[in-house]
């Protein structure tokens, strides 16, 4: 799946291996690295775009 930030452009792509977030309106629980690279560490979270890639 390609994540890609909404706010600065910036994108990753990851594969999904668990069925959370279980918080509330939350799509999607990323992992250190790919927050780091879509410069979400900051503020802990963000809007998104998900792109299901085969």
């Amino acid at each position: 799946m390609r994540v890609t930030n909404l706010d600065n452009g910036r994108s990753v792509v990851v594969r999904v291996n668990d069925r959370g977030p279980y918080v509330g309106d939350r799509v999607i629980d990323l992992s250190m690295g790919a927050a780091q690279v879509l410069g979400t560490i900051s503020s802990g979270v963000s809007s998104v775009r998900l792109e299901v890639l085969q």
